[in-house]
């Protein structure tokens, strides 16, 4: 209450004035109490006052007046409304609660368990056996006539030439017989002509000739084109073999084996049509072709890459006892490894050396399970399983290799950017976004993409942000977003581990490695993009071997796993350093019982005193 008045005088002197009059002063009491007593009574009245305010429901704001503008000033004496606290938007909260609630429920989806991965290891061993008493079965279990593996003190030079697809691959392996070897090599695109021709001579001359061609370049001295054998006085015929290299022959295409260098075309694939083919022995075809040109060369073994994978690991990490498993993790998978012959019970044709008690076995393990016993099955698998070109088969191989690990990230990604309360690549900051991304499209998200969101433990996932702008032109996506794409490819990467983990411990169950040796270790060699690249896949299964029962923490520390590279030409050539071998030794044996049989022909011919005899 003011007392005192102030009128500006005259000359812009003020001037104090007497004291306000009685009445002037009750009124004012009378006005203030009014005023108190209406702010009692009127406390809880909403005034519809949101057009001037715009705080949180919950905090009082206050504002003052607008600010008068004074030319010449410095300062506003009124500064614009704010609010005392800053505004908080409870749509984006719950939103971004969503985006992380669901997320947890996808990658939920992706937990396989550790027992899950015993019911799995279970399963293998049952498919496994399976597979060894009978064909037709999900694992194959296919008898490869390799009886033996390498112990790297193997030396020689010997070739390899691998049919993968649409390349085509010559190499000269020079093994040092100190687990370390050279490797010399030439590669060629096959002409899209040939992968459709009308006659399989077309397609295996090509082949033979880039052999020709490998020679003169690489390996002048030891090519006559137009001498095979030279003249001897030594032999009967008057002829010896010259310096022959031995060819390991990587074919990946569905073959069946009926010897270690005879194998006929079930089928094409990758794009190759030619009919005339379809049923021949393809070593046959290719050595037919080699000949033609009097090239130094016999194709001594028909190989398969995981196969080669498992050679070339045994010659390059030796041990007491040899390699168990050549494992392919990459952009399929399969494995092969060493069994017993005992156990295998089903007939195979052909010849082979029984000596070692051992035989080399491709399992085909990306079939496993095909019946989804006790395969994991999640909405994304099934729908990527219906789109593919292949329903129903290769379910293992589904899951767990590079070419479809992609795909289901992709499935599941789409599936929560999809749902209307969640907020995943849709802030303003990727309002750009729309479904001409890859993202949108089958196949459209790499594998590799997963590698590279394990990778990124940066706070802002800014590599990360960086390759979804790149490769699947998601525009500046969030710290948020790219936390949830992390989070789900992890999930399956990890899943995909411990499935792999499954395949490898029921074999090393199997083989009884375990039990049988105490402190050797049980020696895997792996190959591929997912075991090389894409980060802690090997402690993943290592995590998952641990948990099985007749392995445990104990057993794992035993199990190697190291990387083998280069299965279909270096291992191709040791395979072929095998089969020689094997050749060799058939050559004795024959030679061994045919002095046996003389013997016992000239023995039984000797006469007794008295007696006459005639030797046939």
């Amino acid at each position: 209450m003011v007392n005192e008045a102030e009128q500006p005088a005259k000359d812009g002197v003020r001037v104090a004035q007497p004291s306000t009059p009685l009445f002037v002063y009750l009124f004012s009491v009378v006005c203030l109490a009014v005023v108190l007593v209406a702010q009692l009574f009127l406390a809880d009245v909403k005034v519809p006052y949101s057009y001037i305010f715009t705080s949180h429901p919950s905090s009082r704001t206050f504002s003052s007046p607008p600010a008068i503008v004074v030319k010449g000033a410095s300062v506003c004496e009124s500064p614009h409304p704010f609010a005392t606290l800053p505004p908080i938007s409870p749509a984006p909260t719950k939103m971004a609660n969503s985006l992380v609630e669901e997320t947890k429920r996808i990658v939920a989806q992706f937990d396989y368990t550790d027992d899950d991965v015993n019911k799995g290891v279970r399963e293998f061993l049952r498919q496994m056996n399976e597979g060894l008493r009978k064909d037709g079965t999900s694992i194959s279990q296919i008898p490869t006539y390799v009886t033996g593996v390498p112990n790297g003190t193997e030396k020689g030079l010997y070739m390899a030439v691998d049919l993968g697809g649409t390349n085509f691959r010559v190499c000269s392996v020079h093994l040092n017989g100190d687990t370390t070897f050279d490797l010399t090599y030439s590669k060629v695109a096959i002409p899209k002509e040939l992968m459709v021709a009308k006659t399989s001579k077309e397609l295996f001359g090509f082949l033979a000739k880039q052999i020709e061609l490998f020679l003169k370049t690489h390996h002048e001295e030891h090519f006559e084109a137009h001498v095979r054998r030279r003249k001897s006085s030594k032999t009967a015929e008057g002829y010896e073999d010259e310096n022959v290299f031995q060819l390991g022959f990587t074919f990946s295409f569905p073959v069946q084996q009926f010897g270690i260098n005879k194998g006929s075309l079930i089928r094409w694939t990758k794009g190759f049509d030619i009919p005339d083919t379809v049923g021949k022995d393809v070593c046959a075809l290719l050595q037919d072709e080699i000949d033609l040109l009097h090239l130094p060369v016999k194709v001594a073994a028909l190989v398969n890459d995981t196969v080669g994978t498992l050679m070339a690991r045994s010659y390059a990490s030796p041990g007491k006892t040899a390699t168990l498993i050549g494992a392919i993790f990459g952009t399929g998978t399969n494995g092969a490894y060493v069994e017993k012959i005992t156990n295998l019970q089903k007939p195979v044709d052909g010849e082979y050396d029984e000596s070692t008690g051992e035989m080399v076995i491709n399992t085909e393990w990306g079939s496993f399970d095909n019946q989804l016993n006790v395969l994991p099955n999640t909405p994304y698998d099934a729908k990527l399983d219906q789109d593919s070109v292949n329903p129903g088969i290769q379910i293992f191989e589904k899951r767990v290799s590079g070419m479809f690990l992609g795909e289901i990230v992709r499935l599941a990604v789409v599936s929560l950017y999809e749902k209307p309360n969640v907020s995943l690549f849709k802030s303003l900051s990727s309002k750009s976004n729309d479904e001409q991304s890859p993202l949108f499209q089958q196949w459209g998200l790499d594998s590799s993409l997963m590698s590279v969101a394990a990778a990124d433990t940066t706070p802002e996932l800014s590599t990360l942000r960086q390759e979804l702008d790149s490769q699947l032109q998601i525009r500046s996506a969030s710290v948020e977003d790219a936390r949830a794409f992390k989070d789900i490819a992890y999930a399956v990467g990890r899943r995909a581990a411990r499935l792999s983990a499954v395949a490898l411990g029921g074999i090393v169950i199997q083989s009884g490695r375990l039990r049988e040796t105490k402190d050797e270790p049980v020696d895997i060699g792996a190959d591929g993009s997912l075991v090389e690249h894409y980060p802690l896949f090997r402690d993943m299964i290592y995590e998952a071997l641990r948990s099985i029962e007749g392995i445990s923490a104990e057993g794992a520390e035993r199990i190697r796993i190291g990387i083998a590279r280069d299965g279909s030409g270096v291992g191709a050539a040791l395979i072929a350093l095998v089969a020689a071998g094997m050749e060799r030794k058939g050559i004795a044996d024959e030679l061994a019982a045919l002095k046996n049989e003389i013997a016992q022909k000239v023995a039984s011919a000797i006469p007794s005193a008295g007696e006459s005899a005639t030797l046939t």
